[in-house]
């Protein structure tokens, strides 16, 4: 069973991302402040998490967290400041649109640029550890995969509402077969043309 939280002297928000290998879309991080009674059965890991599952799983986290908040950053800024920079930003945005002030962050993974004066704790394999960063895993996947389910309507063709953005075989002969579009993340080299040098 995940623990609710890190530590237990400070009101701590749980904070972690998805989305970070994919060829196309955003990065997502979210951000949240579960009660000292937070419990549901299902509650993992987004990727230990059917979809069916994570759907509410969101729901009741939004319904029973103290405080959440999602953000997301581009791809095109991806592009710009490197996909790692780009997850802190994004894990920064969601903490300032918190109505409450956290006074500790417990960070999914081993590295992350302090927010404000914060202190904070980088878990690796957070997400299966804790129960507020399980929480900020599951609101960070659903927002992106509800994203890249609207984008899919626009760019049929890369099945984005299978892979949601990840360089699956499917999305890879799309690329081959369609070339790149506004959405795709140009600094992965994703170029069929590159792919094929050996």
């Amino acid at each position: 069973m995940l623990a609710l939280r890190f530590q237990t002297q400070f009101v701590e928000a749980g904070c972690d991302e998805a989305g970070r290998g994919c060829y196309a879309g955003p990065v997502f991080a979210a951000t949240v402040i579960l009660p000292e009674n937070f419990y549901h059965p299902l509650l993992n890991d987004s990727k230990q998490v059917k979809e069916k599952d994570r759907n509410e799983l969101r729901l009741f986290i939004e319904q029973h967290a103290i405080d959440f908040a999602v953000a997301m950053v581009s791809n095109e800024e991806i592009d710009r400041i490197n996909i790692l920079n780009a997850s802190f930003k994004a894990m920064h945005l969601a903490i300032e649109k918190l109505k409450q002030r956290p006074q500790y962050l417990a960070i999914d993974g081993n590295r992350f640029t302090p927010y404000s004066n914060i202190p904070h704790q980088c878990i690796v394999k957070g997400d299966g550890k804790y129960a507020n960063i399980a929480a900020a895993s599951i609101l960070a996947k659903t927002y992106r995969d509800a994203y890249m389910q609207q984008v899919h309507e626009e760019y049929p063709q890369y099945l984005w509402n299978q892979n949601k953005g990840y360089g699956t075989a499917d999305h890879r002969k799309a690329i081959e077969q369609f070339g790149l579009c506004k959405y795709h993340r140009l600094s992965f080299n994703i170029n069929p043309k590159q792919m094929n040098l050996f």
